[in-house]
């Protein structure tokens, strides 16, 4: 039991390493994690802040944190197609796009919670 539970958390402890890792190398090579971070540090002290519900805090507080996981994951893929080829290939263009489209529409579905919860709060 105690030799599962080692290896168990071994396998947390190098997950962690590992997105730590992908954090930094993508904060480095990223500007548009940046860029979302920016707009994370202005939303969420403004959610904390204005009277909100707890659903509403939490929605967009955890929509936040969701544009940043799609910002990795459009890096991810980009990465994985720059790896495969550095030629221009409609297959390749349509691979970053829709990456990046996934990231746009997480962000639309912020603004969306931002606008409802401003309209219930101001109408």
């Amino acid at each position: 039991m105690k030799a599962q539970f080692k290896a168990q958390w071994d396998r947390f402890k190098w997950r962690c390493i590992w997105s730590w890792e992908g954090w930094v190398n993508c904060w480095q090579e990223e500007q548009s994690l940046k860029q979302w971070l920016v707009a994370n540090a202005i939303s969420a002290p403004l959610a904390l802040w204005l009277p909100l519900s707890g659903g509403e805090r939490a929605a967009i507080l955890a929509l936040g944190v969701l544009v940043l996981a799609a910002e990795l994951f459009n890096t991810a893929i980009e990465r994985c197609v720059d790896l495969i080829t550095q030629e221009k290939h409609d297959l390749a263009k349509q691979a970053k796009d829709l990456g990046s489209a996934g990231v746009a529409v997480t962000a639309l579905a912020a603004g969306v919670a931002w606008a409802v919860v401003l309209i219930r709060l101001y109408a």
